[in-house]
């Protein structure tokens, strides 16, 4: 078997657990709470992720709109970089890379909600910042609709950055489409051909399902594949979602998502660092 890469798990949950209240913007945490951001990333990194991600998911100016952030993108994802470089840099494991997290609009594009040049504006400049701030790569996730995906891609191929598109399939009677429709098979198609190096599969269905997914992006391009998955299927507890899988459990499918192509394996939402200390242990 080859070897795999290991990725990080959830950012979110992560800050949460260090106060960041729901509904509050976790990206604009790299600015008030600099540190508990550094040390999200360094627990990855010292658990022993290879690639660690940034806390800028919602730092385009389409996405910090709704909470009033659209003028400060260049700040938080300038400070997104530099923490998790910090945390890489402090992990006792060797200096994990770090790649920049850029999420989706929250607009749905088919639907009109937005257009393909205010996302080609938005995407370009938060990549653009996360580049100067010295990312080694670029991860374009949790997208539903390819068309949005390419236009991110188009963005990140001007930075000469290592690019990583990674799609959320939850949708359909089987959960293995994305929320607009698309297969496996078609986004692995158009974004190999946008220009993306490696393909991939985060968040959506939990990892049970997500070995499936990995077998059919690797038979449907050249591309690596990259798999973050969530930890099996949420319940909802008082509004919030809780995921029951335990670290074991998750890491359980380690060899079965090797076995279907993923050259990179970490997780999303429902892991934290052991579940990261579980995969490394399994891979």
């Amino acid at each position: 078997m080859s070897e795999v890469v290991i990725l990080d798990g959830a950012w979110g949950t992560e800050l949460q657990a260090r106060g960041l209240a729901m509904g509050d913007c976790p990206d604009e945490w790299n600015l008030s709470h600099p540190e508990q951001v550094v040390s999200v990333g360094a627990a990855y990194a010292e658990a022993g992720s290879q690639i660690i991600l940034t806390n800028t998911f919602r730092a385009n100016r389409i996405a910090l709109a709704g909470y009033g952030l659209a003028d400060r993108v260049v700040e938080l994802n300038t400070a997104g970089v530099q923490h998790s470089k910090r945390g890489a840099a402090s992990s006792t494991n060797g200096r994990a890379r770090v790649f920049a997290s850029v999420g989706p609009s929250g607009k749905v594009l088919a639907a009109g909600e937005t257009s393909e040049a205010a996302l080609r504006e938005a995407f370009e400049e938060q990549i653009n910042a996360l580049a100067a701030a010295g990312a080694d790569g670029i991860v374009i996730e949790t997208m539903s609709e390819p068309a949005e995906a390419e236009i991110a891609i188009a963005a990140a191929r001007q930075t000469g950055l290592t690019i990583v598109a990674s799609m959320a399939f939850d949708a359909g009677r089987k959960r293995d489409r994305t929320m607009t429709g698309a297969t496996p098979e078609q986004a692995a198609v158009r974004l190999a051909e946008a220009g993306a190096d490696i393909i991939g599969a985060n968040c959506g269905c939990g990892i049970e399902a997500y070995v499936g997914i990995a077998a059919r992006l690797r038979a449907a391009t050249t591309k690596p594949v990259w798999i973050k998955a969530n930890a099996g299927l949420p319940e909802m507890v008082e509004g919030q979602a809780r995921y029951r899988m335990s670290p074991t459990e998750f890491a359980g499918y380690a060899r079965a998502l090797r076995e279907a192509g993923a050259g990179y394996i970490g997780g999303c939402c429902g892991t934290n660092p052991e579940f990261i200390r579980a995969l490394r242990a399994v891979l």
